[in-house]
């Protein structure tokens, strides 16, 4: 199944609805044979018993279906309000061995994400920044939500310079109800990349910061790492010159001799992330865009799956 849902095989569809229908349904086929299997029917309307929970509320035809313990949740428990938060930022216009670009790759993950949502009666909305925070569109279930987000993702470009804390703060300012942050992002800082520097260190910490405030106002938060195939394998040799897309530096490099720093460097780049989002309690996806879509969808169910 995950064939079918690669980038790769995606990119011969034009249209963004056709692409998010076609990763969705790939990917609900595909929990009939996976650990997920009953799942995909049942978690938007039960959730496990706890201990503690009034036995009068198992349902038992779930129980008989399953021949585990579900509760009937209720319609107040049930409605997630999400919000799909995308980097604009030039650096997610960069492709080098994929077809896909790392935006085009975001907004096909968000448009399936949404349509997944809408499935579940989920209100969603979107959420664009560069250097601050543009609000899309409101989070709404109705079943034409979708068509809006669609029209909305398809105008999008990534042209600007970006400012990832400054935008997670006033995310965490605006949203009043508990809700469910989706965050798209390359996370690049400025400068180049060196393993231990501290200027990196310091932005990537000013990101965790602005993380742990959307936490600290009681949100669930999921952080989609998305990088380009390239930018995670290095796949380059010889003398090679570098431009950064958002401040227009240039570096020039031996590619053989720097594989083995840049590799390491990035690494703890993406630890860094996966250490700061863990101490938090915050789901972190990295991706790249060689990757089938269904990695990430089933990190946004189990996430789901585990707040209950």
């Amino acid at each position: 199944m995950s064939d079918t849902l690669s980038p790769e095989a995606l990119q011969q569809i034009q249209r963004l609805d056709l692409r998010a229908r076609m990763v969705v349904r790939g990917f609900l086929q595909g929990l009939h044979s996976s650990p997920f299997h009953g799942f995909s029917v049942q978690f938007s309307e039960h959730r496990r018993y706890n201990r503690g929970d009034d036995p009068k509320l198992i349902d038992w035809l779930a129980y008989a279906k399953t021949d585990k313990y579900f509760i009937k949740r209720f319609e107040a428990e049930t409605n997630l309000m999400g919000y799909l938060v995308i980097d604009l930022s030039k650096s997610m216009g960069f492709t080098e061995s994929q077809s896909m670009t790392k935006f085009e790759y975001v907004t096909c993950l968000a448009a399936a994400l949404t349509y997944l949502m809408l499935m579940q009666q989920d209100p969603v909305g979107l959420l664009t920044f560069d250097e601050k925070l543009h609000a899309a569109l409101p989070a709404r279930s109705r079943r034409g939500h979708l068509g809006d987000v669609i029209a909305h993702l398809s105008k999008l470009q990534p042209t600007g310079t970006t400012n990832v804390p400054a935008a997670l703060t006033q995310v965490a300012a605006m949203l009043k109800q508990h809700s469910l942050v989706m965050l798209f992002s390359d996370l690049w800082p400025q400068g180049n990349l060196k393993a231990g520097d501290d200027s990196w260190q310091q932005q990537i910490d000013q990101i965790i910061s602005s993380l742990a405030r959307l936490r600290h106002a009681g949100h669930d938060v999921i952080v989609f790492h998305v990088l380009d195939a390239a930018e995670v394998e290095f796949p380059y040799d010889g003398p090679v010159q570098f431009t950064d897309s958002e401040t227009g530096e240039t570096v020039s490099v031996d590619a053989s001799g720097f594989r083995a720093d840049y590799l390491q460097a990035l690494s703890e780049f993406r630890d860094a992330y996966r250490e700061g989002c863990n101490r938090l309690q915050i789901d972190y996806v990295p991706l790249d865009t060689s990757m089938p879509f269904d990695t990430a969808l089933r990190e946004y169910l189990q996430q789901r799956q585990g707040r209950f």
